[in-house]
């Protein structure tokens, strides 16, 4: 069967391809400081100013001492060595180690000259100044070498590189205090629909709440850029018009929710037409085949559907790894895994399908996914019933009770 089966449909795999080849970095630099630097990219490459550690030091509460000093040490043949000192951390001992001592030392305590091993303190008997011992440690056991977790000049973190928690520890050990990193991508968010109300506001009959917004801003600010909320813009032309416009200036990207299907009242991908120009609407893909995205004078635009399950998957699986590029941060790989089908799913050949399952482990330890029931693009229900999607390829029909099927977990994004 041909990719492009249902007529004017771009494949999703040629629409991920084009939005790249579309965008680049748009982002300029800023210092920071290091305390203020989570969730942001990294501007250049870090390479350590120093070693860490930058000394000797001890990985265990114990004795420092020469390792030749206990050869052939048993519980038959104790040795006795006298203790000289201690050692603390940020208090260590100035002298030499002379044969026949050791020196009580504390975790992270600078080694003193001339001791090359550590033996723990609960290996050791105690009488006064008088320590022995009754087994032969190896060298260098229990020590921590200069140099050992990073080497002066090594890189440490690629450009480009979104800083987690785990690396603001990592650079702070190097001594850095502030950082050189993309500044946010600004986002201007519009939802637009005569249908929408605000929350707080009373409905009349045909209206609903806007909830698409919520989804939309929630998920952005896991992506640490700038949101300019636009509100709701009903469904008039000068109104759309005079909104994008203003985003355009604001912001280095416009995300509209709904107004790019073809209904009369669906004015976006004409206003966009007019301001700048469409490079693809509508994706084989599902939910979200409404999908529009172009470019502005100053920013690129992301239509989505205005079905609340098609938003998400749109934003998410289209519109996100676009953002990403922008903002000049390497894109994660995206984690997807073979799972065997617990249900029936049912398929039309076509578009590339985006279902929603729960994934587990079974007790043999199979990968295992339950569908979670109907998959309606408007059944904003079913995203919080569930924990990864089920990624159907374009070609592929029904999926029988048992076949493997392949699932992408949801990311911190939205899980």
């Amino acid at each position: 069967m041909a990719c492009c089966d249902v007529k004017g449909l771009m494949p999703l795999d040629e629409a991920l391809k084009h939005m790249q080849s579309a965008v680049g970095n748009v982002c300029g630099s800023l210092m920071i400081s290091l305390s203020d630097a989570l969730g942001y990219g990294l501007a250049v490459d870090i390479l350590s100013p120093m070693n860490v550690p930058s000394f000797n030091n001890s990985a265990m509460d114990g004795y420092a001492l020469k390792q030749a000093d206990l050869l052939n040490c048993d519980s038959n043949n104790p040795v006795t060595l006298q203790m000289i000192g201690k050692s603390f951390a940020g208090l260590s001992y100035t002298g030499d180690l002379p044969t026949g001592c050791c020196i009580r030392i504390m975790t992270g305590a600078i080694l003193p000259n001339g001791a090359d091993t550590v033996v723990m303190q609960e290996r050791a008997q105690i009488n006064g100044q008088a320590i022995s011992f009754t087994e032969q440690p190896q060298k260098s056991d229990n020590v921590r070498f200069a140099g050992e977790n990073i080497k002066t000049g090594q890189l440490v973190l690629k450009k480009g590189h979104k800083l987690t928690a785990r690396d603001l520890p990592l650079i702070a050990s190097l001594g850095i205090i502030e950082i050189l990193v993309y500044r946010q991508l600004k986002v201007a968010v519009i939802s637009s629909g005569n249908e929408l109300k605000s929350l707080g506001e009373t409905l009349s009959e045909g209206e609903i709440y806007d909830s698409n917004r919520y989804c939309i801003m929630a998920l952005l600010s896991r992506l640490n850029v700038e949101v300019i909320d636009f509100g709701i813009i009903k469904d008039e032309r000068r109104l759309i018009l005079d909104a994008i416009n203003s985003a355009d200036q604001q912001a280095d990207v416009v995300i509209t929710s709904g107004g790019v299907s073809v209904g009369e009242a669906d004015f976006i991908k004409e206003v966009l037409t007019n301001l700048g120009e469409i490079i693809f609407w509508k994706l084989a893909i599902k939910p979200g085949k409404p999908f529009a995205f172009g470019k502005l004078p100053n920013s690129v635009f992301f239509g989505l559907p205005g079905n609340p399950v098609s938003a998400l998957v749109t934003l998410y699986q289209l519109a996100v790894p676009a953002m990403i590029k922008m903002s000049g941060v390497n894109k994660p790989d995206t984690l997807r895994l073979n799972a065997k089908s617990a249900d029936l799913l049912k398929k039309n050949p076509g578009r590339t399908d985006f279902q929603r399952g729960n994934y587990y482990v079974d007790l043999q330890g199979q990968l295992i996914v339950e569908s979670i029931g109907a998959q309606g693009s408007g059944i904003f229900s079913s995203m919080s019933r569930s924990n990864c999607f089920i990624v159907l390829e374009q070609n592929r029909g029904n999926i029988e009770k048992g076949e493997m099927v392949v699932i992408e977990p949801y990311s911190y994004l939205i899980n």
